[in-house]
């Protein structure tokens, strides 16, 4: 049975007045107030109450509890221990989540609940609908502009180890083994006995322990002839094919080995060389979905869109996260963030973003989606010669005169490509003839240049402007943004591995950066309006004081009322809420 509590309307009696003024001034005005009064009340609990019955079967704990300590210990970097002793004895966790009661069925959750909470929740994706649905409602509340946001990745890693090539095929042979012993162990007797007694014991583990280096190409060899004689000796059993185990055997095989044929000799196999294996080839068994960047090293990234503020008059939000292997570019990530956000209501007219997001075909297709994407243009021009920067273009990207000053004779259009011809007397006597990127030939110097590299070069002139070097600054809050989550939140580490359960983790961890934002941040209009309400009591308190005097009673008392109704009005008001 489904049990909800209404979060909207308010108690008659306030139920954490034990506390004391003081006490629950400082819960109102950090991050337990603005989840209590914000977050919580928008959970998307009616996406989660359609997976359990609504009339029968034992009650649910509170489910806007529920989501909301999914939220938390995300957001906290908690493991599951500690978020259970934060549900039962933290009074910050209780005001958050509103839990008023005292007994075991409001203030404890066993760790089975909180599996299965998490389970649920992230097989059906429900953290990417409760990020955009608080998310939404903290830019309503802030009134948080989305016209300027920036765009950058971070790389994540997951909780497995790091292997080596070495490392990589004993476990994902003696992971297949354990499976095929503890499932099928009519076929696991009838293996080899030196393949059993290498990978499934103590004393054959130890001899690829320690293994140096001018040795470790035998053992790989071995262990490749092994994963080979293991794929090949059930490959038409269908039940044992049909083990998870097993394709990770047959994943192995296909990206780090070369499978040969010899006449009168059979099959053979041979280790691939380093240089020849993909970046999205496996890692590890334990994640598989885990993927290799060059520069970072093994495990996934978050592409993280978030606005930004010139005046600081609203929070930083997130707005988009992407999670992927970390194989991937970032190259191909700047389209989906800007459908993605346009989608669900986020939309941004001017992006930031780093060199490898701003290809030429980016930008074009952003332009087309209206968005202007302020990027430096990736690689360097020659500071020997002269760049089509230095050429007068025209509107339609057409050569008009060269630096000199100097007309083409005449210009050539095929598609893309562009072709000016320049009198050779006068480019013979040029001064700027070495430096020039236009080439001799037999009727004159030839520019031969694409529309593409125009726009490149139009965008580097624009790189050297003040209005770019002003405007491109602010991309660099972003790398702070990165690091808050990975202080605050647990993002560079995490406690899971597998894409299901890392793009849980981190879009509730980017989430909780957002709360922590907009509760530290305190809105401007809430002290407008607090101090000329302080003034008007002020003055009310003035007149007050002269009919006390004239001894005016009536007034007096009337006049009384209305001052402590100001100062309410104006207690309530004044939040404090956070960036």
């Amino acid at each position: 049975m489904i049990y909800v509590k209404d979060h909207k309307t308010g108690d008659m009696f306030d139920p954490f007045s034990h506390l004391g003024p003081k006490r629950l001034k400082m819960l109102t005005d950090s991050w337990p107030g603005l989840f209590r009064r914000d977050v919580l009340p928008n959970l998307p609990v009616d996406l989660l109450s359609k997976y359990y019955a609504r009339d029968i079967g034992r009650p649910t704990k509170e489910l806007y509890a529920m989501m909301g300590v999914m939220l938390l210990q995300q957001m906290k970097d908690l493991s599951d221990d500690e978020a259970i002793r934060q549900f039962a004895f933290n009074t910050e966790w209780h005001y958050a989540l509103n839990i008023t009661g005292e007994s075991d069925a409001a203030a404890y959750i066993c760790t089975k609940t909180l599996w299965s909470m998490r389970e649920l929740m992230s097989r059906h994706s429900l953290e990417e609908r409760v990020f955009v649905l608080i998310t939404e409602h903290l830019a309503k509340v802030f009134a948080v502009d989305m016209e300027k946001q920036r765009l950058d990745s971070t790389h994540i890693f997951s909780n497995m180890k790091h292997l080596g090539r070495i490392g990589l095929f004993i476990r994902t042979i003696k992971g297949f083994l354990t499976n095929l012993k503890r499932n099928h162990k009519d076929h696991y007797t009838k293996l080899p006995t030196h393949i059993t007694q290498r990978y499934m014991t103590k004393q054959g583990e130890s001899g690829f322990a320690m293994v140096k280096p001018s040795e470790s190409s035998k053992r790989l060899e071995d262990l490749a002839t092994d994963l080979f004689a293991l794929v090949e000796q059930f490959k038409d059993e269908h039940k044992v094919t049909a083990m998870s185990s097993y394709h990770k055997l047959v994943r192995l095989l296909k990206e780090q080995c070369i499978v040969t044929t010899d006449e009168g000799k059979g099959e053979h196999v041979e280790i691939k060389p380093c240089k020849d294996i993909a970046s999205d080839s496996m890692q590890n068994p334990s994640d598989p979905d885990a993927g290799y960047d060059g520069h970072k090293g093994q495990g996934y990234q978050a592409q993280v869109m978030e606005t930004y503020s010139e005046n600081g008059d609203a929070p930083c939000l997130i707005t988009h996260v992407a999670v992927e292997s970390a194989h991937a570019h970032d190259a191909h990530a700047l389209i989906p963030a800007i459908e993605a956000t346009a989608e669900h209501g986020f939309a941004a007219s001017e992006i930031l973003a780093d060199s490898l997001y701003g290809s030429d075909e980016n930008i074009q297709d952003a332009a087309a989606l209206g968005v202007q994407v302020i990027s430096p243009v990736l690689g360097k021009t020659s500071e020997d010669k002269l760049g089509l920067d230095a050429f007068h273009m025209s509107a339609d990207e057409t050569v008009i005169s060269c630096p000199q000053g100097k007309f083409p004779e005449r210009i050539t259009h095929k598609n893309e490509k562009i072709v000016a011809v320049f009198n050779i007397a006068s480019c013979m006597s040029c001064p700027c003839k070495d430096r020039c990127p236009a080439v001799e030939g037999k009727k004159g110097f030839y520019l031969r240049y694409e529309r593409k590299q125009v726009r490149l070069a139009v965008r580097r002139a624009f790189e050297k402007t003040n209005e770019f070097k002003e405007k491109y600054r602010w991309r660099a809050g972003e790398e702070g943004t990165n690091s808050l989550a990975k202080q605050k939140t647990g993002l560079g580490k995490l406690r899971v591995r597998g894409m299901k359960a890392v793009r849980f983790a981190i879009t509730l961890k980017w989430l909780g950066v957002n709360i922590l934002r907009a509760s530290a941040y305190k809105k401007p209009n809430n002290d407008e309006n607090g101090s000329i309400a302080m003034k008007i009591a002020w003055s009310l308190w003035s007149v007050l004081a002269l009919m006390k005097r004239t001894g005016d009673n009536i007034c007096h008392i009337f006049l009384f009322l209305v001052f402590c109704s100001i100062w309410t009005d104006r207690a309530t008001q004044n939040k404090v809420m956070v960036e």
